[in-house]
């Protein structure tokens, strides 16, 4: 089971390519990449927030407008709703890393691939088939009510797929997401693009790879 949006798809390359030119046509003086960093990470604080608050499960892209209003703000940008709803729609069309299809066709051949996403249903429908594969399911934590790493999450991808949390390999990029996997009772793997440290955490991943083809080879055996 895969985390999509950074782990199987470079998020953060992807909208650097996107807000780039807009930003450039704007007289934006700063690094289009600290905008895009800004814009993730409000974006999370925002999802988190919404999580906690255990009221009416907010949709990943609005949480997306509302980040991109707030980053564009914080940089000085001038901006339109129409500017925003468009940059957020980058999120669909976001290309693989380059390790990823062949190392999925690989790991195909012998287990169940399953993507658990934060993002919308619609969203997961145009951006899975914009990476160009075809994995066995694809859930969105919408059905759950919550964002990951709600317990809630991981639980109600179990209850979808008939599958036993011991009997998952949660595969992500981010911290976070394979320690709300791993606490559920999933085992993990920590795909370690950037060489960062796990760091001191209760829920450690069983599996640390540099990136999908190292998961493929380990999975193959």
């Amino acid at each position: 089971m895969f985390d999509f949006y950074g782990t199987v798809v470079d998020m953060q390359g992807g909208l650097v390519r996107a807000i780039t030119p807009f930003l450039e046509g704007k007289g934006y003086a700063g690094e289009p990449n600290d905008v895009v960093t800004w814009w993730r990470r409000t974006h999370f604080e925002n999802s988190m927030i919404d999580a906690l608050l255990e009221g009416e499960h907010t949709p990943y892209r609005e949480i997306g407008h509302r980040a991109v209003n707030q980053t564009l703000d914080r940089a000085g940008v001038e901006h339109t709703r129409a500017d925003v709803e468009r940059l957020v729609s980058a999120i669909e069309s976001l290309d693989p890393f380059p390790d990823v299809l062949e190392a999925l066709a690989s790991l195909q051949e012998r287990y169940r691939l399953i993507i658990l996403s934060n993002g919308d249903p619609d969203m997961l429908e145009r951006g899975t088939a914009h990476a160009g594969f075809a994995f066995d399911d694809v859930i969105s934590v919408a059905a759950a009510g919550s964002f990951k790493p709600h317990v809630a999450t991981y639980r109600k991808a179990c209850e979808l797929t008939g599958l036993a949390p011991r009997d998952v390999l949660f595969v992500a990029n981010h911290e976070f997401d394979c320690v709300g996997a791993k606490s559920s009772g999933m085992l993990t793997a920590f795909v370690n693009r950037r060489g960062r440290p796990f760091g001191e955490k209760p829920y450690l991943p069983d599996l640390t790879v540099a990136d999908f083809a190292e998961l493929a080879a380990t999975m193959r055996g």
